[in-house]
């Protein structure tokens, strides 16, 4: 057999002959360095025989990272030997502890046990010793093939690997990988041992999973573990967790009085307090702006619909999972809203169209309602009941593209007010093979072209992601990186051909005839709730000046100052600014620090000579620390705080 290297070379190798087969073969020194390998793109262990003709490479010390799922899982493997031998330091059998699944995941890995005794959080320090112990021993892994009836008297007393065996088809390979005393049923692939291993590893937490994800089995214990090529890596994925904590948007919107959801409600129903109130509605405050100059009309739909709409449109059937049961009134079914867009359909077929009304925009804030599992709801960013910022634009085919631009601008415009300048444009196609899809083949071909030419007019880099189209078809989505560097899908613009064709809507063209118009469904912000989760977590709370709640503090020295607070306060407020006054017994220094914590951008000192020369004392927050002026005119003040709220800078 041969191998063919990076550089074009071909090795010629014994048949069955292994990555450290290869490696020999070039040199003792790189068989000695070599972690890993891939063949034909895929990772592979020195271990494993390669496939003839396989285009290989191989991993070295010099370049670990590139290993790392490598690295992760053999970590795995270590942490479940290391646990194996803290219980039977407690004096359990070896047979005690039952293993599941233990796959290497993003950033790490985790594995199930069933254990005869809980593992608790504060053990997990001792796991890592263990671990590091273990590591230390410089343990080769070794792989072997065997039969199923070799596999199944591996594992007499462990019923989880027992079931995973017999489910095994009977003509496939099972390996087992084993370093020092523990053995595992395992595909691989693995370091060539643990000596080789990085020390940057960390065990982060434990929590309970249903084998095999059924909730009807047992309960296990999952323990996950988290590793990186160098400690520097470990230390800044650390570090973000914690400020990922610090900007949690479930406990800023509690510290900042912005949502509560209240289990007497309802889990996944927000209820959103006078704080949000104002953030959430300054948000559409702004789209709506944005859309009254591009000629957009509002509407209005309700939360409930006949089950007839949703049927025709196809949402009862191709969301059957997300919906909420439908509802008997009068001998009609209903069903809670899970989309805005039949009714939207409905509008449109209210009365007749010529190609001179074309295009209509039609914009709503619309609530709807998705039945989500309760493992999955997450504070503002899974939620059961959520509005969007939806619209529908019905439009003749010689419209769609200029159309589908204006969007793109706006949604771009929407994501850049807010500082989100990271985004990547991905193209959701259909995928051929799948059957969930509806509508003739040429309307799909016509309207993924359209998104693709348009996308590529105006120079963004997508990339197009088949079997990611809505069911009624192809779509564009924001996929925006936060400043913590997380992914968000956030804005997304769908052409829709079908809708039109389900709701038989037409248009009186200048032949006088019926013509099918095409929809674009689009919602920049994506949810009103998820966007201000994502933004809550994206400022980590310290909003601008114009989305923020609490804009200006007014705070007076003393109380002989309050009288000129207060007049400074009914003046910004006459002005359209959020001001308020802190009249508490507490020192200045205080008042600052309570205007601090409760993250308002501007805080106005006044004291005695303040209230003489009508001045303020501005202490501000900004992203570089807090800004200090000393003497400014309350007048000149004013001004500019108004041209900031009204510009949204």
């Amino acid at each position: 057999m041969h191998v063919t290297l990076p550089d074009g070379k071909q090795l010629d190798l014994p048949q069955g002959a292994t990555a450290l087969d290869a490696a020999q073969a070039i040199g003792p020194r790189l068989a000695q360095d070599a972690l890993a390998a891939t063949a034909n793109g895929d990772l592979v262990d020195l271990m494993s025989p390669l496939p003839d003709g396989a285009r290989i490479t191989l991993i070295t010390k010099k370049n670990p990272a590139d290993a790392a799922p490598v690295f992760r899982h053999s970590l795995g493997h270590v942490m479940s030997q290391a646990v194996g031998e803290f219980y039977r330091a407690k004096g359990h059998s070896a047979e005690a502890v039952k293993r599941g699944v233990g796959p290497s995941i993003e950033n790490g890995w985790y594995q199930d046990f069933d254990l005869p005794e809980p593992l608790r959080e504060e053990d997990l320090p001792e796991i890592e010793r263990l671990m590091r112990e273990i590591i230390a021993r410089g343990l080769p892994f070794s792989r072997r093939e065997v039969s199923k009836a070799e596999a199944l008297a591996q594992f007499p007393h462990d019923p989880y690997k027992q079931e995973l065996i017999r489910d095994l088809p009977d003509d496939e390979a099972i390996t087992l990988y084993q370093q020092g005393d523990y053995v595992d049923l395992c595909r691989g692939p693995h370091f060539p041992s643990t000596g080789k291993l990085p020390g940057s590893f960390k065990l982060m937490s434990t929590s309970g999973a249903y084998w095999r994800g059924n909730e009807k089995n047992p309960i296990l214990q999952r323990v996950y573990g988290v590793a990186f090529a160098t400690q520097k890596e470990l230390d800044e994925y650390l570090h973000a967790l914690e400020e990922a904590k610090r900007r949690d948007h479930r406990k800023l919107g509690k510290e900042l009085e912005l949502f509560t959801i209240d289990p007497l409600v309802g889990r996944g129903l927000p209820l959103w307090l006078p704080n949000g109130t104002v953030l959430r509605e300054e948000l559409a405050a702004f789209l709506k702006q944005q859309q009254f100059q591009r000629g957009y009309q509002g509407v209005i739909t309700p939360n409930i619909g006949n089950l007839d709409l949703y049927k025709t449109s196809g949402h009862y059937q191709n969301y059957s999972d997300s919906n909420f049961s439908p509802i008997t009134v009068d001998d009609e079914e209903y069903m809670l809203k899970p989309m805005n867009c039949p009714h939207h359909m409905r509008i449109y077929a209210s009365k007749p169209r010529s190609y001179r009304d074309l295009p209509v925009r039609l914009a709503e804030f619309g609530t709807v309602y998705r039945y989500e599992q309760s493992g999955e709801l997450n504070g503002l960013t899974r939620v059961r009941g959520f509005t969007q910022d939806d619209a529908h634009i019905f439009c003749r085919p010689d419209q769609l593209k200029s159309e589908f631009l204006n969007v793109l601008d706006l949604t771009v415009l929407v994501l850049k007010t807010f500082g989100m300048n990271d985004v990547r444009f991905r193209v959701g196609t259909r995928d051929p093979e799948s059957e969930k899809y509806v509508g003739e083949d040429s309307y799909w071909e016509m309207a993924e072209g359209q998104i693709i030419a348009a996308v590529e007019e105006v120079g963004l880099p997508y990339s197009v992601e088949p079997g990611d189209a809505a069911f009624y078809g192809p779509k564009l989505d924001f996929v925006v990186k936060d400043v913590l560097g997380r992914e968000w899908q956030l804005g997304t613009i769908q052409v829709d051909p079908n809708l039109p064709e389900r709701f038989d809507l037409t248009y009186v063209g200048e032949d006088g005839q019926d013509h099918r118009p095409i929809v674009i469904h689009r919602a920049p912000f994506g949810s009103l709730e998820r966007f201000v989760g994502i933004l809550i977590e994206h400022y980590a709370g310290d909003f601008p000046l114009w989305l923020a709640p609490r804009q200006v503090m007014i705070i007076p020295i003393a109380d002989r100052h309050n009288e000129y607070a207060e007049a400074l306060r009914a003046e910004l407020h006459a002005a359209g600014l959020r001001a308020e006054v802190d009249d508490s017994s507490n020192r200045m220094q205080a008042k600052v620090r309570t205007a601090e914590l409760s993250k308002i951008p501007v805080m106005l000192i006044v004291g005695d000579k303040e209230a003489e020369a009508r001045e303020v004392s501005v202490r501000e927050r900004t992203p570089e620390g807090l800004k200090e002026r000393k003497g400014v005119g309350f007048d000149d003040l004013k001004a500019e705080l108004l041209e900031r709220y009204k510009s949204r800078a």
